[in-house]
């Protein structure tokens, strides 16, 4: 299905309410099927994933005096009962979604073939999950419940340059919904800050309301989220799920305002009890070995898992900006948390500098490709980028190499030299001191000079400059700086693919 077409796309929720009964939830397609066939949208039901053998600490898998681990573990269905639903929801006619909650999840979701994936709430800033979901080519629906602008401003930009669809739900994390809390302004937000998305409404108001489908419909909405519960002598239905009756009562007051409506910008406020909610369903961030004091964590260090302490770093809390150091030993297994590491979000400080070297290279004439590579060298760190550093553009490395060096004003490159690589620096704009072994010379806009093997070299611009460099193949190894602090820095280049924009 074209995730952008017009008609209106209900999303029936069944989460964990089949209730680890195949047969209960077979008997709940079927039920809530019959009303759905009565009204002219498309209907997808939607189930959610965990592999709980990963998802879960070892440490907590048998505490079910956890409440989610409970509820996870009582409702459990096999991936053969799952299959057996998926094949009843399309055997009804209707489209089939699943939330994955780990990246195991979302392989299974490519197994089974299914119409969309719906990003949870709890795992809207789950960056590595995110990546995983980016790698397939099944549609993406997203809820927003507790992000601020900043975030979702962030996973758009992820996912448009990947050239993905993407579908944003507003959403309440609180359960029931009351009306004070409903935030329904947040539609048209949502709509005119991203028109490239398709925007809807995910409720848990509750079941017995018709008012809120009614005004999301009039703020634009086109897709609509309901969490379904069938009521037996067995199984209680919760206070936000809806009922057959109520789903029916539900979607006539959707097709009303949809006749009816025919063919504010304001900041969400912050809700404790949401944050709190949300929390509680994120993965934690844990040590996968152990780790020195004073050491980088990078992600081959880490693992993600459920549930997360009070204060602990979450996966929402991990990207490639993100950079944590340890303050002290950890052990294996131990939660990543403000006390044992300090952390620094480096995003607003590379995006700052991506911006300037974009203004530099306009002013400059010199045109680069939108996806061409962007290498930012921080020598002494991101702090001291604006003395020390420089960015540089590899537009091709075979045995020949071609690259653009950006020199931001006042920038200085420090010394350094090649065993292998031979090169030439063209100016094409600004001007540089260069220093050869120790010998100093001016370079203006069209001087070349020649770098042979073994050359020291280093340089400078107070105007910026943006240096055409020609050489023999780049290799990796090949660059040895004469202060050997740097040569022990393994976390002075940030690599950005996306910058253009």
């Amino acid at each position: 299905m074209d995730i952008n077409v017009k008609k209106p796309l209900f999303i029936l929720e069944i989460a964990n309410n089949h209730m680890g009964d195949l047969d209960h939830g077979l008997r709940l397609i079927s039920e809530f099927g019959k009303v759905c066939k009565k009204y002219p949208f498309h209907f997808a039901f939607k189930l959610q994933y965990r592999d709980l053998d990963s998802f879960i600490h070892p440490s907590m898998k048998n505490r079910l005096d956890v409440h989610y681990i409970k509820r996870f573990q009582d409702t459990k269905l096999t991936k053969e009962d799952f299959n057996i639903l998926v094949q009843e929801i399309k055997k009804q006619g209707f489209l089939a979604i699943a939330t994955p909650f780990d990246e195991v999840s979302v392989n299974f979701i490519e197994e089974q073939n299914l119409d969309f994936i719906k990003i949870a709430s709890c795992s809207f800033n789950d960056w590595p999950l995110l990546e995983r979901v980016s790698s397939s080519t099944i549609p993406v629906i997203a809820s927003t419940a507790a992000a601020h602008i900043s975030d979702i401003d962030n996973v758009v930009s992820f996912f448009t340059h990947r050239e993905r669809s993407l579908s944003l739900l507003h959403c309440v994390g609180i359960y029931p919904t009351p009306d004070e809390a409903m935030e329904l302004n947040q539609i048209t937000l949502l709509r005119d800050r991203y028109p490239e998305c398709r925007v809807g409404f995910s409720t848990h108001e509750n079941p017995d309301d018709t008012d809120n489908i009614k005004m999301a419909i009039a703020k634009g909405s086109c897709i609509f989220e309901k969490h379904i519960a069938l009521a037996t002598e067995k199984y209680k239905s919760n206070a936000y799920s809806a009922s057959p009756d109520q789903l029916d009562k539900w979607l006539a007051a959707a097709q009303k305002a949809l006749v009816l409506c025919g063919a504010d910008d304001d900041s969400r406020k912050e809700n404790p009890e949401e944050q709190k909610s949300i929390k509680a369903l994120q993965r934690g961030i844990f040590a996968k070995k152990e780790i020195k004091a004073g050491e980088y964590l990078s992600l081959e260090d880490l693992y993600f898992a459920f549930p997360a302490n009070e204060n602990q770093f979450t996966a929402n809390n991990y990207s490639k900006y993100t950079k944590f150091i340890a303050k002290n030993d950890i052990s294996t297994d131990a939660a990543i948390n403000i006390d044992n590491v300090s952390q620094n979000d480096q995003r607003k400080s590379i995006w700052d500098i991506a911006q300037r070297v974009k203004a530099l290279l306009q002013d400059s004439g010199v045109v680069v490709h939108g996806r061409t590579q962007l290498e930012i060298s921080h020598h002494y760190g991101l702090e001291n980028f604006n003395s020390t550093g420089i960015t540089m553009l590899t537009l091709i490395n075979r045995d020949y190499c071609k690259k653009l060096i950006v020199v931001l004003p006042g920038q200085e490159h420090p010394e350094q030299y090649h065993l292998q690589k031979d090169e030439t620096f063209h100016v094409l704009y600004g001007e540089i001191d260069l220093k050869l072994n120790g010998v100093n010379s001016k370079l203006l806009r069209g001087d070349v000079a020649i770098i042979e093997p073994e050359v020291r070299h280093a340089f400078t611009s107070v105007t910026g400059a943006v240096i055409e460099e020609l050489s023999s193949t780049h290799f990796k190894n090949d660059s040895y700086y004469t202060d050997e602090q740097i040569n022990q820095n393994k976390h002075r280049k940030t690599i950005l693919s996306y910058w253009m924009d």
